[in-house]
């Protein structure tokens, strides 16, 4: 298929004027500093400190030392070219307690952020919440607790009183999803609770300190301020039609359990019922504040979800049970790519997400504030670290996102997962998803491969052709052979046109795909 992109350049791979590239970190995973100036303790800080939560014993004290950094850090920006950073706010670092005396020396750390990359004509994109709860109101019932999404709320207006002016764009949750599944139903997230009840009170506080928090924010941030959340979607593919239906029950529950609600002001009635907050913690009122306008969706996408009907007494090869699916299992199906995570790689996935969130909400803008792979990235004897995996993984993913907005869907920036290598969570140091190679031990900063390809695409605003057929591949692996950096920016300058012979249609799996719609 022969695409036009508009300027006159058939197949030219370019992306709509004043598309937003960015980065995305998030504070525990990079500051480290916990224990300077005044900053409180978070549940992650508890939950790290605890034996046996994090691989390796690894914990976010140190992490990629950017408290300390952050202007050199500023120049890892600087060379990619992009045009926004998507960092998170420490909630303790501000109020250590989570409410209460404001953290001065707290609160100056991001303002000195803020201004850096206002200097340098960088949008600062700003999450209020990622995942560190102060561990003071964990120890007051954390996100099972209705008082702490007031408290939230406090705290985001805060931010944007003393910040809103000069942030561009405030995302109030990363992934609650997340924080409600791991941190309190399944316990491998801080702060590692298994209780489905204190899950389920948690997904409607999350839910309800977005509300919240968007209300108060835009009572004291000036006209125009841009408001979202950024939620973690994935298709749910169903292996045959006998797994249907658990598809749409997995959409539901993985899903359209946070989606809901923010775009239409109710809970998915497809998800079984200990996984929803019951009606007595559903005060008036509530469902229109967590539906209230947004101004943009965050997407983070990384991968599909097979699910089929299979034994659990006698798993297949790349078989795992979906728990509290009797009878049903996720799986990796034969001939697709897949991570060292074990992530499956199909950025036909990311198109069929997009297309269905504009189905649902017709244009809304979007924005992509996560997407990467881990890879096993080394530095090798010539002191480079050549990503191939990680290039190809943004490539494809790139291409989805354009035939995305060539099909009409509203997207208007792009933020990969993630900058640097860093603290990733309750894998520790084991999995690194950045652009730039971080030495934990020296905490220098090594460009990888990846960084290189991703600056070309900022800079041009255009994805360059590295598809086998016209040789482009072929002299990559010759630029990474002879160290020539050089050689690969004159690569990606070379041409930005490349193959449309694999439009991104979901049409094929029409039957057997949910990803998030109605």
């Amino acid at each position: 298929m022969n695409r036009n992109s508009g300027d006159g350049a058939p197949g030219a791979h370019r992306f709509p004027p004043g598309f937003l590239w960015g980065a995305s970190t998030s504070a525990y995973q990079i500051e480290g500093a916990v224990h300077e100036d005044g900053r409180g303790q978070s549940i992650w800080d508890t939950f790290s400190h605890t034996p046996g939560k994090v691989h390796g014993g690894d914990t976010g004290d140190i992490a990629c030392d950017s408290y300390h950094r952050y202007e050199d850090d500023f120049g890892l920006l600087g060379a990619l070219g992009v045009g926004g950073y998507r960092f998170s706010i420490a909630w303790s670092r501000v109020l250590p307690s989570g409410d209460g005396e404001v953290n001065q020396r707290g609160l100056d750390h991001y303002r000195r952020l803020i201004a850096g990359l206002r200097e340098r004509d960088i949008a600062p994109v700003a999450t209020v919440y990622h995942w560190e709860l102060p561990q003071a109101l964990e120890d007051r019932g954390g996100w099972a607790n209705r008082d702490t999404a007031c408290r939230f709320a406090e705290y985001a207006e805060l931010l944007a009183r003393e910040l809103g002016d000069q942030v561009a764009m405030w995302i109030t949750l990363n992934e609650p999803q997340q924080a409600a599944d791991q941190g309190y139903r399944i316990g491998t997230h801080a702060p590692g609770k298994t209780d489905m009840a204190l899950a389920a009170a948690a997904t409607h506080h999350l839910l309800l300190a977005h509300g919240l928090a968007t209300a108060a924010m835009r009572a004291v941030l000036p006209s125009g301020a841009q408001i979202g959340i950024s939620l973690d979607l994935h298709p749910i593919r169903a292996g045959t039609d006998a797994s249907a239906h658990a598809a749409e029950v997995a959409d539901a529950e993985q899903n359209r359990i946070f989606l809901e609600p923010v775009l239409h002001g109710s809970y998915p009635g497809l998800a079984r019922a200990e996984l929803l907050p019951p009606s007595a913690l559903i005060e008036p009122g509530d469902m229109t504040l967590i539906s209230a306008p947004v101004d943009f969706l965050g997407l983070n996408y990384y991968s599909p979800h097979y699910v089929r009907l299979g034994d659990w007494e006698d798993l297949r090869r790349g078989e795992t049970p979906l728990a509290d699916h009797p009878g049903v299992v996720t799986y990796l199906p034969d001939g697709l790519p897949h991570t060292i995570m074990g992530w499956i790689v199909e950025p036909d996935g990311l198109y069929d997400v997009l297309r269905a969130l504009d189905r649902e909400a017709p244009g809304l803008p979007l924005y992509i504030t996560e997407n990467g792979c881990a890879a096993d990235d080394y530095v090798d004897p010539e002191g480079r670290v050549n990503d191939f995996e990680r290039v190809d993984y943004l490539e494809g993913h790139l291409d989805a996102a354009w035939h995305a907005i060539e099909d009409g869907v509203n997207l208007a920036g792009y933020f990969p997962w993630s900058l640097m290598d860093n603290f990733e969570w309750a894998r520790g140091y084991q999995c690194r998803f950045g652009l730039y190679y971080v030495d934990f031990g020296t905490q220098r900063r090594l460009p990888k491969k990846s960084a290189a390809f991703y600056a070309e695409v900022a800079r041009s605003n255009s994805l360059p052709s590295l598809d086998k057929g016209d040789g482009g591949v072929d002299r990559l692996d010759a630029a990474a052979a002879g160290g020539d950096r050089a050689a690969y920016a004159a690569l990606a300058t070379d041409g930005c046109e490349s193959s449309s012979s694999s439009p991104r249609s979901s049409a094929a799996r029409k039957a057997s795909t949910t990803t998030g719609s109605n």
